[in-house]
């Protein structure tokens, strides 16, 4: 009898394995959302402990949360949520780099369950979450409303949102896109599109109008000196964050 012959092509393995490396090497060129990503991190953590009642002492704070994170790209969320206990899905409707995600996670020892879908996909498939991350998202969706109504469906009563994005302004102009993709070059050309930049007062409305209540906003700020990102109460003129309930 012949044995089951297997469809899996080492060198395949291999290559995503390497871009894996890139990916999460905090000195290559995903440098900056590695610099980012302690902000988010403190903010997300902060504000599911405080809905949930979670000691973040504990050593897996966020065990029996269900946690979706939508466009998770290569796990720099999904991970730390699933290290802390929660029950991670990861979704990217660029299905590309989830082999990468894929692949990192199996080398941390991370049970994550990555997806190629949408928000509105998986409202049709009656999923239902007890956090939602719409991290850096929002400005990139054809119909923001709709997508944010999506988010509100995807969660259970209850159930909170994390919403970040990049406010427009003339200030946001200069700085992520003069300065993060011509400037600097940490992104490619064309990454953004100011026009379809979203202040907090029109999140705001949108987030109401989607259906959940607005808690929280803060703002992400870089200081260029110290080379550094950090959470701030006022300074919403660039990068912001909210969070939001479904009652």
């Amino acid at each position: 009898m012949q044995g089951h012959q297997s469809t899996v092509d080492d060198a395949e393995i291999a290559k995503f394995e390497a871009m894996a490396a890139e990916w999460w090497d905090p000195d290559g060129k995903f440098k900056p959302l590695h610099m980012l990503n302690p902000c988010r991190l403190d903010y997300i953590t902060r504000q599911i402990a405080a809905e949930f009642a979670r000691d973040l002492s504990d050593p897996m704070p966020f065990q029996g949360l269900r946690l979706l994170d939508i466009g998770c790209g290569g796990g720099l969320l999904s991970e730390p949520m699933a290290r802390l206990g929660a029950e991670v899905i990861g979704v990217d409707a660029a299905g590309g780099i989830l082999p990468v995600a894929q692949v990192h996670a199996e080398q941390s020892g991370l049970k994550i369950d990555y997806r190629h879908t949408t928000a509105e996909a998986m409202v049709y498939e009656g999923e239902r979450f007890d956090v939602v991350l719409n991290m850096e998202v929002v400005e990139h969706v054809a119909d923001p409303l709709t997508y944010l109504t999506a988010c509100h469906d995807l969660l259970k009563s209850g159930g909170l949102h994390i919403c970040s994005t990049i406010n427009r302004n003339p200030k946001s102009y200069a700085v992520a896109i003069l300065g993060a993709e011509v400037v600097m070059r940490w992104l490619p050309k064309g990454t953004h599109d100011w026009k379809k930049f979203i202040t907090p007062d029109e999140l705001e409305k949108l987030l109401v109008d989607s259906g959940v209540e607005p808690v929280d906003k803060k703002g992400f700020v870089f200081n260029p000196i110290l080379w550094s990102w950090s959470v701030s109460d006022r300074d919403l003129s660039v990068n912001y964050v909210t969070a939001s309930l479904k009652r």
